[in-house]
Formats: C-alpha cells, sequence, structure tokens
C-alpha cells in the first residue's frame, strides 16, 4: 500500500467520522457538506469526491454493524445484563447508532439502514433465545431497547440519563425476559369461553 493509498483511506474515515458525528448531533438537514469538510479539515469538492453528494455521505454514515455477542447459553432472565452494557455502547453519544436514531423518524435512509441492522442482526441473535413466535418476541425486545435509547439519549429524560447502567439493567431484565419467554398475549383466552 502507497503513503498516498494510505492518506485517501485516513482522509476519507475521517470525512466519515466527521460526518456521522455532525449528522447525530446536528441531525440530516442541518448538517452540511461545508460544516464536515470544515470541522475534517478538506475542502468542500474532496467530500464530494470520496462520497458524490449529502444523501450518499449519509447512507455511508449509516452503514453500521453491531458486535453482537453470542446469546448462546445466556437465559432469558439474564439478557438484560448482557443487552445494557451493549445498548450503552452503541447509543451513547458519541456512539455510532445516535446519528441513525436521530434522523431515522424522518429520513428514508436512516430509517432503513437501523431496519436493516434489526432485522440483520439482532432478530436472528434474539430469536435463539426465544421460546415459541421468535419474530414477534425478539421485535418486542427491539421495541424495548430503541424505547430506551429515545428517551435517555435522544429526549435525554432526566431520571434515565442519570440512572446506572446496573440499575438500568435490573428495571429492563423482568421485560425482557417477559417478551422473549411469557405467555403470547391472548393464547388461551379463546379456549375458556
Amino acid at each position: 500500500m502507497t503513503a498516498k493509498t494510505r492518506d485517501a483511506e485516513a482522509t476519507r474515515a475521517t470525512i466519515l467520522a466527521t460526518a456521522r458525528a455532525q449528522f447525530g448531533s446536528n441531525g440530516f438537514e442541518c448538517t452540511t457538506i461545508r460544516s464536515i469538510a470544515s470541522e475534517a479539515g478538506v475542502d468542500p469538492a474532496l467530500v464530494m469526491h470520496y462520497f458524490g453528494n449529502k444523501a450518499q455521505l449519509f447512507a455511508e454514515a449509516s452503514r453500521l454493524e453491531i458486535d453482537f455477542p453470542d446469546l448462546a447459553g445466556v437465559s432469558a432472565d439474564r439478557l438484560a445484563d448482557v443487552l445494557v452494557p451493549l445498548v450503552v455502547d452503541v447509543w451513547r453519544p458519541d456512539g455510532p447508532f445516535l446519528p441513525l436514531l436521530r434522523a431515522a423518524a424522518t429520513h428514508p435512509a436512516a430509517r432503513d439502514a437501523l431496519l436493516k441492522v434489526f432485522v440483520e442482526q439482532v432478530t436472528p441473535a434474539l430469536t435463539a433465545l426465544a421460546s415459541d413466535h421468535p419474530a414477534e418476541r425478539a421485535v418486542m425486545v427491539g421495541s424495548q431497547v430503541l424505547g430506551i435509547a429515545l428517551a435517555r439519549y435522544i429526549l435525554q429524560e432526566p431520571t434515565l440519563v442519570e440512572m446506572d447502567d446496573a440499575v438500568l439493567a435490573d428495571w429492563v431484565r423482568p421485560a425482557l425476559a417477559h417478551y422473549l419467554t411469557g405467555p403470547m398475549p391472548g393464547r388461551g383466552t379463546a379456549d375458556a369461553r
């Protein structure tokens, strides 16, 4: 690899990291190519050279992977102990998923990227723990996690922001276990009639 190739890769990575941070703090609409270029210390034309336009840059910044832990052997009642540290890591203010969460409500590319992470990475990992109806159970766990992330990191609800991570895990542990192994809603009511 030549020095020029290394420099190009480093420059591209710097632009991408800057874009993720700005999309996360300012949202898609308020982030500009010029502001990204200025903070990254490059010419705006270079940003366009590497990424084409703001929408393509956002799409690239939205391609994220979760290093999702292997849940084999994790009991449903201990899932919160595994998920809460992961949630804290990926949704923290400088974490990789906050820009996606902020933009998902208004930008289709962000919504699609966030949905892709849940469909391709989170759901398959969680379905291994589900006793039945794995898709429904996984989506309920995912919605709980998204709700916590939204309330804690976007809305910055003071009680959740100040809550210790271990206490948060204690609060969500029974809900996650119920979603994964509890009785399905409405089951048995038709038989009782």
